[in-house]
């Protein structure tokens, strides 16, 4: 695979198939930028009605070519370009850039065109990049199989990002962003409609690119995710951080990307856990991560998210406060020997303590920067810096501010980023190579997000362990569902603590299941056609007689009789309690695969939406740390008296839902455990009701 890319990376000749003399036309473009940006190898312009374009010899036909080209640019009407696809493919040719729009992207019709392309590609050993692509751009090599007017409006600069993108507009958009910050970009690479050739495949390939140190991804489908998650492991093994933009947050969003990719949008949720399980960081938009480019680049890799705020106005020192907390940013407690290290350059009057105030002092000592910064550095508390100057001008040495700080970040290597609203004063920062932002909000939201990405790639990955394989009841009658029944004989079975329960199939058996049981006991049909029983006046709660255990039996047996579904039986089960209803569901996801959720339970369980999505594998510590991101964090550990809840519990639990999902094999589409009472520390949990649904 990865011989096949570096074809298209960097060929050692390019066909372009309809090329022009006109530079501004489709198929003039790419000769052009070739010979601008120092391709060296060999194109071969084809086009039967020239002998020759823009000082190459021209040729009527790929057949006639003195060699079989590496790579082909394919720059001719949709109606010819299978044709065209199936002779390069036939003649050799390793890839092909497909730039003519009109196929996948417009519907059924021209996806079944996009098959055959693929068919003939396959057939052939080759890979093809798009359709409806703006192409590729290596400017390492000069190998540029692209139209984009970009490259025109902002001359190219080799540098050390890269760009791969589904949408050519994005990555366009993304390397001017970056090219107006002054920063040098390699690869500019747009995917399309991806009959072949995905983003996963071209971030592997590019992310094999020893000088490539920040990689930047645009993405409106992921559709072979297994392939990113590959990228993604090579990329954290070389230390090689992925920024991704994944467009269709919104339901609006994600018709939108169907209708412009051809491709059906990934649910939200699980893509940002995708993300997250792979170290990935994901931003909303290419402003973003054009914003957060230079930090990376400077080779920042913070121990921790501690941040130290210094300004020469009091209001600006509580600002940065104000937006550290936005960013969920701990300020550095600075020690004794610090403060009296600071104390003894400030005047008496500033403020020692972080946030660190250095007073309009600065007008008359241009060098606090200079003193402070150093004094600060020593202390183990300090993993961040942010520099705020809301005002300066006439009197203020911003030079020797700029220089000081440069001077600082190049000794250390801490992170440092400046707030400076002026050009003037902002411009110096930046001409000594230091981030500088407009405002405290994004400077401090790029130290956050450097130091946060920076712990999410360090993070050890939870290996896969030998899952043992779950077996699943053959049903009766038409229903997708096990009945309750099912469904917790089967998850007991692989170790899930459920509430001590009988199946009844007449009243004295219901009667017998109580004495059992001890009162109070919950007593609810049981019918695979009816999986959600209680919408129906199927579930009695707090039944504390044998003789209303059998009243109710009898009660739901001629329900289900009347509704006409399938009489299961009756469940008898103990009530428990607990200290909070939560809910572990996991689904099998089309594209994604194992998919386990956690998060707040009971009947309001869809209204409140509180829940993390994680992808197996994965630990209790990655379930403890997800549930300390929701809005029920605080109650975890006991608010008003209450003792703290078992949350350990609850995480070996999600574990273990996450392997009977994964272990199910594709057998199970669903299952429901809700609600899961939460008892004490200690204490454990206990599944109250449980829901599975299987694949036919």
């Amino acid at each position: 695979m990865m011989d096949l890319l570096q074809s298209a990376l960097n060929p050692s000749s390019v066909a372009v198939i309809g090329a022009s003399d006109n530079i501004h036309k489709i198929g003039g473009r790419p000769i052009f930028y070739m010979q601008k940006y120092g391709y060296q190898g060999k194109v071969y312009p084809i086009n039967p009605g020239r002998s020759e374009i823009q000082g190459h010899k021209a040729y009527a036909s790929l057949a006639d070519l003195p060699e079989v080209p590496e790579l082909a640019l394919i720059v001719v009407g949709g109606d010819k370009t299978l044709a065209t696809v199936e002779d390069c493919a036939a003649r050799g040719v390793q890839s092909a850039v497909i730039i003519a729009s009109g196929f996948g992207e417009t519907g059924a019709e021209g996806k079944e065109v996009e098959l055959q392309m693929l068919n003939a590609a396959r057939a052939g050993g080759m890979r093809i990049y798009g359709p409806n692509t703006q192409g590729l751009a290596n400017f390492g090599t000069g190998a540029i199989a692209g139209f984009s007017t970009m490259f025109i409006e902002v001359p190219p600069m080799d540098g050390p990002i890269g760009i791969v993108s589904q949408s050519g507009g994005m990555s366009a958009m993304t390397y001017g962003l970056l090219r107006g910050r002054g920063l040098g970009v390699r690869h500019v690479h747009a995917t399309g409609n991806e009959a072949d050739v995905t983003v996963g495949e071209m971030a592997l390939a590019v992310a094999h690119d020893p000088d490539v140190k920040l990689l930047l991804l645009y993405l409106e489908s992921i559709a072979k995710p297994e392939i990113l998650a590959q990228a993604a492991a090579y990329a954290r093994a070389r230390d090689l951080p992925i920024i991704a933009v994944k467009a269709g947050r919104t339901i609006g969003g994600q018709r939108a990307a169907s209708s412009h990719t051809g491709s059906l949008a990934n649910e939200d949720r699980v893509v940002d856990a995708f993300f997250k399980h792979h170290g990935i960081w994901r931003v909303r938009d290419p402003h973003e991560q054009a914003r957060a480019a230079q930090a990376y680049l400077k080779g920042w890799r913070p121990e921790g998210r501690r941040l130290v705020v210094i300004s020469n106005s009091g209001a600006s020192c509580v600002m940065g406060a104000d937006a550290a907390d936005d960013e969920k940013l701990q300020l550095a407690e600075l020690s004794q020997q610090t403060q009296s290290a600071i104390a003894a350059k400030l005047p008496g009057f500033a403020t020692t303590q972080n946030p660190i105030d250095i007073t309009a002092a600065l007008l008359s000592n241009s060098g606090l920067f200079g003193d402070v910064l150093p004094a600060v550095a020593k202390d183990p508390a300090a993993d961040l810096f942010f520099i705020n100057i809301p005002v300066a001008g006439a009197g203020y040495d911003v030079e020797r501010f700029a220089s000081d700080a440069a001077a600082f970040e190049s000794a250390t290597g801490k992170p440092v980023a400046v707030s400076a609203w002026q050009e003037s004063v902002a411009s110096a920062f930046r001409a000594h190579g230091i981030a500088t932002f407009p405002n405290e909000g994004e400077a401090i939201g790029v130290l956050a997000q450097v130091a946060n990405h920076t712990a999410l790639m360090r993070k050890p990955r939870t290996e896969a362990s030998a899952i043992p394989d779950v077996q699943v009841p053959e049903k009766s009658g038409d229903s997708a569902f096990l009945n309750e029944a099912q469904s917790f004989e089967l998850l007991a079975r692989h170790g899930v603590p459920t509430v001590p329960m009988r199946m009844c199939t007449s009243a004295d058996e219901a009667r017998a299941a109580f004495d059992a049981i001890g009162g109070p006991v919950v007593v609810k049909a049981c019918s695979a056609d009816v999986p959600h029983k209680s919408e129906y006046g199927l579930v009695a709660l707090n039944v504390t007689s044998r003789e209303q255990a059998g009243e109710l039996f009898e009660q739901f047996w001629a329900k289900m009789d009347t509704m006409q579904v399938a009489r299961d039986g009756v469940i008898v089960a103990a009530m428990t309690k607990g200290l909070h209803e939560f809910m572990i569901g996991a689904r099998m996801d089309p594209v994604f695969g194992p998919v386990v959720v956690v998060g707040s339970g009971g009947e309001y369980v869809e209204a409140l939406n509180e829940c993390a999505v994680l992808l197996p594998p994965f630990s209790p510590e990655d379930v403890q740390a997800a549930l300390r991101g929701l809005h029920i964090a605080p109650l975890l550990d006991g608010v008003r008296g209450e003792p703290p809840m078992d949350i350990g519990a609850l995480s070996e639990l999600a574990v273990t839902v996450g392997n009977v999902i994964t272990g199910a094999r594709g057998r199970i589409a669903s299952l429901d455990l809700n609600p899961v009472m939460v008892r004490a520390t200690g204490q454990g949990v206990a599944v109250a009701d449980a829901l599975i649904e299987t694949n036919p």
